[in-house]
């Protein structure tokens, strides 16, 4: 349960970091630090399969960022120049947050069972009791559909707002001031 709250701490500064934050590539990284920290919490509460959509959306919404702040934006002209201390500041700050970060997921993907292991004793609830309970006969609809409906919602609202945020991000006219 330690690990919740830690990420959850964690994507709150990220949030905050990204919100504060006045370059663009590095508030796409914190919200990448956010939807990421999103996937390893799944991957603690055991939804494996919300882990994988997010991981997914998460790393096509960065891409497609980056994509975006790099067609739009212009170089820096301080590229080749001395950095300044808020320059080493902000390198020492994304590195400990990549190591950080890179040493959780391992530790969390350490912890998921091994592939074939039968420790899932909720895929045998849901054989034995999928067609008395919900009457229907494909029971891969049945387990979307009744069983883990809000797994499903979730998925869905993650595909939908992330559709959202790109459409947003990639639209030809810009807000009136």
């Amino acid at each position: 349960m330690f690990e919740l709250y830690f990420f959850l701490i964690f994507m709150i500064v990220a949030a905050v970091i990204a919100i504060e934050i006045r370059d663009l590539l590095a508030a796409v990284i914190s919200l990448g630090a956010v939807g990421f920290s999103v996937a390893i919490m799944f991957i603690f509460v055991q939804a494996p399969d919300l882990a994988i959509v997010q991981i997914v959306v998460e790393v096509l919404t960065v891409v497609i960022f980056i994509a975006v702040i790099m067609r739009t934006t212009h170089v820096d002209e301080t590229i080749g120049k001395k950095l300044s201390g808020t320059h080493i500041f902000s390198i020492v700050l994304y590195a400990f947050f990549a190591i950080l970060f890179l040493v959780v997921m391992m530790r969390s993907l350490y912890q998921l069972p091994a592939f074939g292991d039968p420790t899932m004793r909720v895929a045998s609830d849901y054989i034995r009791m999928g067609l008395p309970q919900t009457g229907g006969a494909n029971l891969v609809a049945d387990v979307i559909l009744d069983f883990r409906a809000l797994d499903t919602l979730g998925e869905a609202t993650v595909l939908f707002t992330a559709a959202i945020g790109v459409a947003a991000l990639m639209r030809k006219t810009g807000r009136k001031k």
